[in-house]
């Protein structure tokens, strides 16, 4: 069985990955489990392969509380314990532990889908969202919107990254996508046309932001030339397993370092 999910920062989800490992590994007996471990406790695993959820570990010396996503960055935020918990809304994660750790925010956005037994699935970071314009995009969102896109114009994405264009010279807002290819999509229009949608479609807010181009412009996709994100990791003195590529961005402070170095 292979293993989805991380012992380190910035989690990475498995999902736009899965069908490029599906084309090495073709045999039907090969299971992929999702879980969630960290230096700071085992959290969850995939306990029903028709389920992606995970089953939260309430019996291995953690104890949690989970924070409402809206009121992360408050001076005085309003927590819950798990039995106070709602299906489908997010919460940022925190926990203490029997090895010391004392309220500690994990940085991950989860959402629990069940709650008998508790179950739940990771849906981004604390820090990794586009809200530029109320639109409340998390990176759940966007691997639902990816993985629809691939499957729909037959593309493979390796790596990506996303910010808000807050106004151009035309005046238009919109999220810019930068999207490197394992195998490129039959039209990148397309692949952008459709990933919009589905964006829409998973979350209310883009969409009331999207309503007749008023707040919101198509988004643009940019393609990355092979290798960007590995030399912008590279450049940045960071690359190995302990850091990852910030999926979604409020500021344009990664993105147009990527941009610049995609030029090269």
């Amino acid at each position: 069985m292979a293993q989805s999910g991380s012992v380190l920062p910035w989690r990475r989800s498995f999902n736009p990955y899965r069908e490029q490992y599906k084309q090495v590994i073709q045999s039907p007996k090969m299971h992929y489990v999702e879980t969630y471990n960290a230096s700071e406790g085992y959290f969850g695993t995939q306990n029903d392969l028709s389920d992606p959820a995970m089953l939260l570990m309430i019996d291995y010396g953690i104890f949690y509380e989970f924070m409402p996503l809206e009121e992360v960055g408050k001076e005085f935020p309003r927590t819950c314990c798990l039995e106070e918990v709602e299906l489908n809304k997010n919460y940022a994660m925190i926990i203490s532990t029997s090895c010391g750790l004392w309220r500690y925010m994990i940085g991950d956005t989860v959402k629990f889908t069940s709650k008998n037994p508790y179950k739940f699935i990771i849906t981004g970071r604390t820090k990794h969202f586009i809200n530029a314009f109320g639109e409340e995009l998390i990176v759940d969102n966007a691997e639902k919107g990816l993985i629809k896109a691939c499957a729909m114009t037959g593309a493979q994405v390796s790596d990506y990254s996303a910010a808000p264009v807050f106004m151009d010279e035309h005046a238009k807002c919109r999220h810019q996508w930068l999207i490197e290819f394992a195998k490129m999509p039959d039209s990148i229009e397309n692949f952008a046309a459709i990933l919009d949608t589905t964006l829409k479609e998973v979350n209310s807010d883009y969409e009331a932001k999207r309503w007749k181009d008023i707040a919101l412009q198509p988004l643009e996709v940019i393609v990355a030339r092979k290798g960007l994100f590995h030399d912008w990791l590279a450049k940045k003195g960071k690359l190995g397993g302990q850091h990852k590529i910030p999926r979604l961005s409020n500021t344009r402070e990664y993105i147009e370092e990527m941009l610049e170095l995609n030029k090269a």
